[in-house]
């Protein structure tokens, strides 16, 4: 076909998706939706009770210890939501990775080539930033900061403001995310890992190979019987999770691992609409991690002292906060936009007729939204320096609320400009 380019038998980038496909993605964006809203709410009372007259009650619920010291699983609250609740979302990661590397829109170098490169691209330019502005100084380690997309809290404000989009578009921010999350997890395991105990790593493999075998051998009865899954495959997973944890690696990674091993096709699927254990899973376990492990928390990491304005004006002019900012606010859309527009330009793909830059600078500015991960990897960064470590994650929150407020007003009108162009008056992108 002739694209607008003038070139013959290119591909579209963001083409019409068939109709089941975009009924899931309109699943995928109320489901998201309700745990981005539940975060937000989360945060927003977490900087209450750090600043409130409750701030005392708050730190120390904080930073009360819990566990067995013997088995180095003595944590506080914090650091339980941090490394235990958060390996939940880390399991739906998993399984949403896995699910589109097998049978989605991972599956096609062509497909994929896109969102992947676009990730690469927000990855890479909020960390160039972000290191050009703290190059020789006590907050290097935390280049990493900038890099991630909270998906949850991007996907509430495309539902909200951008449900008139083109379903194409919305796709694009979905495979974009999972792309994020993948890069994400790779530099937690091998840039904020302490020494590594090979013992405890190589002794998480043998119960990590049971709960594949038993997903993979029991995947029927698993699928049939809700309770059987927390009955042998959770043991094996807080197994896991134990000796990840003692290995020096993050034990988020453990839930990655774990959702790997589910298995993505039904028994005898042969491309049909059968579900497969690893979407059962996820529809069944995303509602404990959007309603429970997420916001959980985002209440315990969120809750830094302000103080007053100078205390605030401080913080943000520190450079950890600046390299934050710059990397989440500039570096994110200047770096999926140009990584965007390289691929269009010198490959065969090409955007949709319905899909325009406009668009794509809306949804980049939605990946500013740095949150859950972006939190995660302060806390990783500077465990040692109170300062950087309250600076890091005011910055991340100013941010994360510029961010949607700046995107949700582009997206706004980019609705308002489809509507007014699409066929019919019809306040949907058809989805033929």
């Amino acid at each position: 076909m002739s694209g607008r380019n003038g070139r013959s038998s290119s591909h579209r980038v963001f083409g019409r998706r068939p109709v089941g496909e975009t009924l899931r993605i309109d699943d995928i964006l109320r489901a998201e939706s309700v745990g981005g809203f539940l975060l937000v709410g989360a945060a927003i009372a977490a900087v209450i009770g750090a600043n409130g007259p409750l701030a005392d009650e708050y730190s120390g619920l904080r930073d009360a210890r819990v566990g067995y010291a013997p088995w180095h699983l003595e944590l506080s609250v914090g650091q339980w939501a941090a490394d235990g609740l958060l390996a939940v979302f880390f399991f739906l990661v998993g399984l949403e990775l896995k699910r589109e590397i097998v049978i989605g829109r991972l599956r096609s170098v062509r497909t994929a080539m896109v969102p992947v490169v676009a990730a690469v691209g927000g990855v890479v330019v909020p960390a160039m930033i972000y290191a050009a502005v703290n190059r020789g100084s006590a907050g290097s380690s935390g280049w990493a900061i900038p890099t991630a997309t909270d998906i949850a809290f991007a996907v509430a404000v495309l539902a909200v403001v951008g449900s008139r989009l083109p379903v194409a578009l919305r796709l694009f921010l979905l495979t974009l995310a999972v792309v994020d999350d993948l890069i994400a997890i790779a530099i937690i395991a091998i840039f904020y890992a302490d020494h590594v105990n090979g013992v405890a790593l190589l002794g998480a493999a043998v119960p990590l190979a049971l709960f594949c075998f038993l997903a993979h051998r029991c995947a029927g009865w698993f699928a049939r019987t809700w309770w059987a899954a927390w009955a042998t495959l959770l043991p094996l997973g807080v197994v896991v999770w134990a000796l990840v944890h003692a290995s020096g690696i993050h034990a988020t990674i453990a839930g990655v691992l774990l959702g790997f091993a589910v298995p993505v096709r039904s028994g005898g699927d042969n491309g049909g609409g059968q579900k497969g254990l690893a979407e059962r899973f996820e529809h069944r376990f995303r509602p404990l991690s959007a309603g429970l492990a997420v916001p959980v928390f985002a209440f315990f990491a969120a809750g830094v002292t302000v103080g007053g304005e100078g205390s605030l004006t401080t913080a943000l002019t520190d450079p950890v906060a600046v390299g934050v900012v710059l990397g989440l606010l500039l570096g994110k859309p200047v770096g999926i936009l140009g990584a965007t527009w390289l691929v269009v330009r010198f490959t065969d793909s090409e955007l949709d007729d319905d899909v325009q830059w406009r668009d794509l600078a809306a949804v980049s500015l939605l990946a500013g939204i740095g949150f859950t991960v972006s939190l995660l990897v302060v806390e990783l960064s500077f465990p040692a320096d109170p300062d950087l470590l309250a600076h890091a994650k005011i910055a991340v929150l100013v941010a994360s609320t510029t961010a949607p407020l700046v995107a949700g007003g582009v997206l706004a009108l980019q609705s308002k400009h489809h509507d007014a162009h699409r066929p019919g008056g019809r306040s949907a992108p058809s989805a033929e």
